[in-house]
C-alpha cells in the first residue's frame, strides 16, 4: 500500500506524533492549572499578612522583603534553569498586585 503523505512519514506516525503532541498539551493545561492554584494560595497568604500589617499599623510597603522576595526568585530561577528575568517580572507583578490589594483593604 502506498503512502500518500508528502512529508515521507506513514498516517500511524502522524497518529504518534499528535497522541505526543495531545499528551504535551495536556501537561502543559495540569501545569497552567498548578500555577493558577499556587497563585491563588499566594494570594491567600498574602491577604493574612496584609491583614497582620493592618491590625498592628504596619506600612503595606516592606521594600527589605520586597528585595527579599525578588533574590529569592531569582535564585529560583537559576535552580531550575529559567530566565531570571522573566521570573522576577512574575513575581514584581505578584508584589504590585498584592500591594495594590493591602492598599485598598485600609
Amino acid at each position: 500500500m502506498a503512502d500518500d503523505n508528502t512529508t515521507g512519514g506513514s498516517t500511524a506516525d502522524m497518529n504518534v506524533e499528535e497522541m505526543e503532541l495531545d499528551e504535551l498539551r495536556e501537561e502543559i493545561r495540569s501545569i497552567d492549572h498548578e500555577i493558577v492554584q499556587l497563585i491563588a494560595q499566594r494570594t491567600y497568604v498574602a491577604e493574612s499578612i496584609a491583614a497582620v500589617k493592618q491590625e498592628h499599623d504596619i506600612p503595606t510597603t516592606d521594600e527589605t522583603q520586597e528585595q527579599a522576595v525578588m533574590d529569592r526568585a531569582g535564585e529560583n530561577a537559576e535552580q531550575f534553569d529559567v530566565d531570571s528575568n522573566l521570573v522576577k517580572a512574575v513575581f514584581r507583578l505578584l508584589i504590585e498586585l498584592n500591594k495594590v490589594e493591602q492598599r485598598e483593604s485600609r
